[in-house]
C-alpha cells in the first residue's frame, strides 16, 4: 500500500501540471482516484493533507478547489498564521543541517557547554512539557551557535507556529517516551558532533534527525479524528 506521504506528492505534481478547471475546480473524487491509481479512501485522505496545508478548499455539494491566494507572498512577521507542521519541517530539513554545519564550526566554548546541557536535559525530561521545553531551547541554541542573524529571524519566525493546535498535539515527540527518548539520542549526537568541530558530522546527525521528525509528522498529523484520538 502507498504512504500517505507519497500520494500526497503525487497528488501535488498534479496540482502543478494544471489538473485543475477554469476557476480552480478540481476533477471529481473517481477521476483522480482513476489518475492517480488509488482507491478513495487514501485520495481523502491525502487531500486532507492538502486542505489543512491551505492548498485547497473543499465545498460540500460543489467540490474541490485549488486555492486562488495559495501563491501570495506572506510577511516572515504572519507566516505562522498561514503555515502548517508539514510545510515547518520540511524548511526545517533545508536549513537546520547547515545551520549545524555552522554552529560546529563558529560555536564558542560555552556555546558548546550549553549545548550539551541542553542535549543532557531533553535526555533527562520528565514528561512531554517539560522535554518540549528543552527540545526548543536545544535547536534554538543551534541557530545561536551559527551566529547567522537571517537564521535566526527564520527560525523564530516559523517557531511561532508551533504554537498552534496541530503542533501542540505533535509535538516533536508526540508526547510518546519511546520516541522522547530516541530524539535526545540525536540532540546527544548533534551537541557531540558540534563540540568536536564535525561540521559533516554534525550536520548528517541533525538531518537524521529531523527526517524522523519528519516520518512521524507524516504518519500521524493527519489522521481521521477517531484514529487520532487512540
Amino acid at each position: 500500500m502507498e504512504r500517505l506521504e507519497d500520494t500526497v506528492a503525487r497528488l501535488r505534481n498534479l496540482l502543478e501540471d494544471g489538473v485543475t478547471a477554469a476557476g480552480g475546480r478540481m476533477p471529481p473524487e473517481r477521476k483522480l482516484a482513476g489518475d492517480l491509481g488509488i482507491g478513495r479512501r487514501s485520495l481523502r485522505r491525502a487531500l486532507e493533507v492538502l486542505e489543512r496545508e491551505g492548498r485547497i478548499t473543499r465545498e460540500q455539494g460543489r467540490g474541490t478547489f485549488l486555492r486562488q491566494d495559495g501563491a501570495r507572498p506572506v510577511a516572515l512577521d504572519r507566516i505562522a498564521e498561514h503555515t502548517s507542521p508539514p510545510e515547518v519541517i520540511e524548511l526545517r530539513l533545508a536549513l537546520e543541517p547547515i545551520v549545524a554545519r555552522l554552529a560546529a564550526v563558529r560555536a564558542s566554548p560555552c556555546e558548546i557547554r550549553t549545548l550539551l546541557r541542553l542535549a543532557e536535559e531533553t535526555r533527562q525530561a520528565k514528561g512531554a512539557e517539560e522535554y518540549e521545553r528543552a527540545d526548543a531551547a536545544f535547536h534554538r541554541a543551534v541557530v545561536e551557535a551559527a551566529h547567522n542573524a537571517l537564521f535566526m529571524a527564520v527560525f523564530d519566525a516559523v517557531g511561532e507556529s508551533r504554537r498552534d493546535i496541530g503542533w501542540q498535539r505533535l509535538g516533536e515527540n508526540g508526547r510518546c517516551y519511546k520516541r522522547q527518548s530516541t530524539f535526545a539520542e540525536y540532540h546527544g549526537e548533534i551537541a557531540s558532533a558540534i563540540a568536536a568541530r564535525d561540521a559533516d558530522r554534525a550536520g548528517k546527525a541533525m538531518y537524521a534527525h529531523l527526517r524522523e521528525v519528519q516520518q512521524h509528522i507524516n504518519q500521524h498529523a493527519f489522521l481521521p479524528t477517531s484514529e487520532a484520538a487512540e
